[in-house]
């Protein structure tokens, strides 16, 4: 790791740029290979085992690889280091991999990214592992679930789609005392707003795809060990053959240096954006962390230095085909999986079908929103013409 210490935004702008990797550049370039040649069997030989920082292998990475993921280890202090992965599903994949053998019980959060449901449903399942699903709030109360058999607990702070805040360290310090590892899936926030690893978790993952890159231009995620799990991350990772391209790398790298100026931005424009929503005559809720009347709220709170640009809206009353004339007229919204980008997103939501352990009831449809980097009274116009659609259309 770079041995410079600094705040956050300075560790975003120097983290990862080491001389012996980048030389005179200031960023780090693009070092593509599959085979690295040696001068002598000998030097063949002291290759292995593979490390990162050493060059032995293209899948066990090159400096443009290894530059990102000591930057995103030094966001996360008191972790021991990270691995990329082609995207956050994989990222997340393979976290779980690291810690669960056939026989193991899981627990995971309700409010879960669906892919993640469903690796847990399917991959997990036929190798007898068992998921158990848990309320977000259940905080400490997760003592009462853990059994013989419970090998980890999963987190996401704040749940998908419906935004509840868990006690990531409350849910942590039990975990430790029971001798259980812990997940959490730190996209929402990312390290620039809560620090996962300095919290307790064991491995903190990110999908990459979203604000670290902050372009909507590549698919890459990330997981950070802390100390007592990094060897058998790594271990796992190089057994399912895990490895992000060198190019991808590079523009997460590159993005990473503006995340902290594009995520200050995301948080003010979206909190402007809620707040205006929330007045609304269309609008029965807005669902955002911020906010005293968000589920775990007191969490966010305590825990987070901030808030990004993802949140949720519920509509008073209409249809599914109401929520559709409001989102497909939007004219700066685009209509797209994903988010974190520039580009502001709308995106037409339901939690009920993808919950098992809690009950999703609303007054009406949900709408998701991305707020992006665009002037936000663009934005606010926008969707009031759109609320006047969903008003106009019953």
């Amino acid at each position: 790791m770079s041995g410079k210490k600094g705040r956050i935004d300075t560790i975003l702008v120097e983290g990862g740029r080491r001389k012996e990797w980048t030389g005179a550049i200031v960023n780090p370039p693009v070092w593509r290979a599959s085979t690295i040649l040696f001068d002598t069997v000998e030097e063949l030989h002291a290759s292995n085992p593979p490390q990162q920082g050493r060059l032995q292998y293209g899948r066990n990475g090159s400096p443009t690889i290894w530059a990102l993921a000591d930057a995103l280890t030094q966001l996360e202090p008191g972790s021991a280091g990270t691995r990329l992965y082609p995207s956050g599903v994989a990222a997340i994949s393979i976290a779980l991999m690291t810690l669960l053998r056939p026989g193991d019980e899981l627990l995971m959060v309700d409010t879960t990214y669906s892919p993640t449901r469903a690796f847990c449903d399917d991959v997990l399942a036929r190798m007898n592992i068992s998921t158990r699903y848990y309320d977000p709030l259940i905080g400490r109360g997760i003592e009462a679930l853990i059994g013989e058999k419970t090998r980890a607990i999963f987190m996401e702070s704040p749940g998908s789609l419906s935004f509840e805040v868990q006690d990531v360290p409350g849910i942590c310090a039990v975990a430790k005392e029971r001798g259980v590892a812990t997940l959490l899936d730190n996209t929402w926030a990312t390290p620039f707003f809560f620090q996962a690893i300095a919290a307790g978790v064991d491995l903190s993952m990110l999908a990459c795809t979203k604000y670290v890159v902050g372009h909507s231009d590549v698919m890459l995620g990330s997981v950070t060990a802390a100390p007592e799990y990094w060897t058998r991350l790594q271990r796992t990772t190089r057994s399912f053959g895990q490895q992000a391209s060198p190019d991808d790398a590079f523009l997460a790298a590159r993005g990473l240096r503006t995340m902290g100026v594009r995520l200050r931005r995301h948080e003010e424009s979206a909190l402007t954006v809620a707040r205006w929503l929330r007045d609304q005559p269309q609008v029965a809720r807005v669902l955002h962390p911020a906010f005293p009347d968000c589920p775990g709220h007191e969490y966010w709170s305590r825990d987070f230095s901030g808030s990004s640009g993802l949140f949720s809206f519920i509509l008073k009353g209409g249809d599914d085909a109401a929520r559709s004339r409001l989102i497909d007229n939007l004219d700066h919204f685009g209509i797209g999986y994903s988010w974190g980008g520039y580009e502001s997103l709308a995106l037409p939501a339901d939690p009920a079908p993808i919950r098992s352990a809690t009950a999703w009831t609303a007054e009406g449809p949900m709408v998701r929103l991305h707020i992006g980097l665009e002037d936000v009274d663009d934005l606010i116009e926008d969707l009031a013409a759109g609320l006047g659609r969903y008003g106009a259309s019953g």
